[in-house]
């Protein structure tokens, strides 16, 4: 019993040590949303904080408890209203974010997806487009 004490207590001070330190630099730039709506600005904050519990960090999906489909290179995303419906509305296994998400969060998670991971389309969603989807 002494010892499960002395090695929590060693794993937390060396928890502490790094936390103060600042090696480990992403836990420090992390951003968790509390509550029923995300704080997370960027699209990339967005993608890691959100998405990519599902769709994985390299957005290449996941099959398995779910079908989670592959964002990356994804021939969907072409047009800038489908990804928007989708985050908005959801579909499936998917949920609605729509009332956890600004209007500029949406374009910014939409925008993100349609500029990496494989995705060229430059032809920028706005705030204005997510709204009007909303109607």
């Amino acid at each position: 019993m002494i010892r499960v004490r002395t090695s929590a207590v060693a794993a937390l001070t060396l928890l502490s040590a790094t936390a103060a330190t600042g090696q480990d630099s992403t836990a420090s730039r992390r951003t968790f949303s509390s509550g029923y709506r995300f704080v997370e600005m960027t699209g990339e904050e967005l993608f890691a904080n959100v998405c990519q519990g599902c769709h994985m960090p390299d957005a290449s999906g996941a099959t398995g408890a779910g079908n989670y489909p592959s964002l990356a290179a994804n021939k969907n995303l072409e047009s800038g209203s489908y990804p928007i419906f989708m985050v908005i509305n959801g579909r499936r296994g998917m949920p609605a974010f729509g009332d956890m998400m600004t209007d500029g969060q949406v374009a910014a998670v939409v925008n993100y997806l349609r500029t990496h991971f494989g995705n060229n389309f430059e032809d920028a969603v706005t705030a204005k487009d997510v709204q009007e989807a909303r109607r």
